[in-house]
């Protein structure tokens, strides 16, 4: 059995290598088309235009199903590790896969309304999936924090308060660099424009924007990998329990089975 065979964490190691995946075929593309520059465009530009819109809004798209799929397994996994007493981790365990979910949608919004055809939504997309997602990852780190020592170790909590740190920082600095970048272009349609030339007037806070987003997005991707080793230890498994042994809707044909007709059997586990 290799390593992502075992137990669930085919769920986060897909979710991260599909992302990934996502964003360097929506920008390898881009580039080649010359839809945008070569240096560090924002992730949003990279899938504005067709044909990469197309595939980035589709891949995006599968990301947060697989995102929602991810975060449902982890809260099912710190429901079941913690006691009924313990109401602070089970308010907080709710509250994050509120968030999570919410944080997906935010990428469906994101992937599906470009910042070049209704910007509006897609601002409000990137807000839910980074700033909302960016809660998701608090509230993770301290569920974290209150599962040491009698669940795990506190290594496991420090590395995911460190990628915490690392993204609200990314979110300050593209904050910070976008509000600098739209004051110092008054009259001008950013979202509509693609292309940047080195030294023009918004150029270097536009810089710092894009690296700024780049390196929020590394660290939501790198925060999932903090998932793989839990994931290990859970199995998924689909339960069937047959009412009857047909599918009529008649009465004539109510016979009772005379052998147990239930199965069970693993969904996602070393055999996929």
């Amino acid at each position: 059995m290799w390593w992502f065979q075992q137990g669930l964490c085919i769920l986060p190691v897909a979710l991260v290598f599909w992302t990934t995946a996502t964003f360097i075929f929506a920008y390898i593309t881009a580039v080649l088309l010359r839809h945008v520059d070569p240096l560090v465009p924002y992730i949003s530009d990279t899938g504005s235009v067709a044909p990469e819109r197309c595939v980035f809004g589709i891949m995006l798209d599968v990301s947060a199903f697989l995102g929602v799929a991810t975060m449902y397994v982890r809260y099912k996994q710190v429901q079941a590790l913690t006691d009924e007493e313990e109401s602070r981790l089970h308010k907080l365990n709710v509250l994050g896969l509120v968030l999570g979910w919410s944080s997906s949608f935010g990428m469906c919004i994101v992937a599906n309304f470009q910042k070049t055809t209704l910007f509006s939504m897609h601002l409000v997309g990137a807000i839910l999936t980074f700033g909302v997602g960016a809660l998701y990852i608090l509230v993770q780190t301290l569920v974290s924090l209150y599962m040491q020592p009698h669940i795990h170790g506190k290594g496991i909590f420090w590395v995911r308060l460190s990628i915490g740190v690392w993204t609200f920082a990314s979110i300050i600095s593209m904050f910070v660099s976008s509000v600098i970048m739209y004051s110092s272009l008054p009259g001008v349609d950013v979202a509509q424009k693609l292309h940047w030339i080195p030294g023009e007037t918004g150029y270097t806070p536009h810089i710092v924007s894009t690296i700024s987003e780049w390196s929020l997005a590394l660290s939501f991707v790198s925060f999932f990998l903090t998932y793989i080793q839990d994931f290990q230890k859970i199995t998924l498994r689909a339960e069937v329990d047959l009412q009857n042994n047909h599918l009529y809707n008649s009465s004539h044909y109510s016979i009772t089975p005379s052998f147990s007709q239930s199965e069970t059997s693993p969904l996602l586990v070393g055999s996929i």
